[in-house]
């Protein structure tokens, strides 16, 4: 009995041991996975933008809208869609937030009202997309979103060529994050996020 007990013993601390080294090894890549995804975040936005068919801004913030606008005021896609607006937010409000007069916000600016998340975003761009007939778009959205956003969008219209527009926002400390609390826990919020998008296939959050 006590020799049994003892291989029982042994095989019970191998497993345990291989366990625990199991864990340090998915820790370990965790770790080493998020310093890579925090170093390929953009720090600047580009310095030139290939124009494309359309332009598409997440909401998220105002930061987001103002430079999708910018873009459609400087030709670089011919329409605009403003994607994941709360439904009790206008027309109105939605162009209050971009400088100017908004000369070209009721003639090339549409508003979808129906995403709720970044799954949603790319859904109801998907559609806006197909009834536009459009092979390109600028993708508008903070710069620590685009990975995710850039993946969720190209799995709903693998045929549409994205090309990323990071956006920046002056609370968001890239270069340093591990001292600024707010900016680690966002940066770790994105990261798990991305890897479970990386992890499941494609879904829809829309209503056929």
């Amino acid at each position: 009995m006590a020799s049994g007990g003892t291989r029982g013993q042994r095989t019970g601390w191998r497993i345990l041991r291989a366990a625990v080294g199991l864990a340090a090894l998915i820790a370990a890549a965790y770790v080493g996975g998020f310093f890579l995804f925090t170093a390929q975040l953009d720090r600047t936005p580009p310095a030139a933008m290939q124009a494309a068919d359309g332009i598409v801004a997440l909401t998220g913030g105002p930061d987001r809208i103002t430079a999708a606008y910018r873009l459609l005021e400087e030709g670089k896609g011919t329409r605009l869609l403003i994607t994941g607006v709360h439904p009790d937010v206008d027309t109105r409000s939605l162009k209050e937030i971009v400088p100017g007069e908004a000369s070209k916000f009721d003639c090339c600016v549409d508003v979808g009202h129906r995403a709720v998340n970044t799954i949603g975003n790319a859904d109801e761009t998907a559609e806006w997309v197909r009834r536009k007939s459009y092979r390109s778009i600028i993708l508008v959205t903070s710069t620590y979103h685009l990975p995710r956003a850039t993946l969720e969008l190209g799995r709903a219209m693998p045929d549409v060529e994205i090309r990323p527009y990071p956006v920046f926002q002056d609370t968001l400390h890239l270069d340093g994050w591990w001292a600024y609390p707010g900016t680690t826990r966002l940066l770790i919020s994105e990261y798990t996020k991305y890897l479970l998008t990386l992890s499941y296939g494609r879904q829809s959050s829309m209503s056929s």
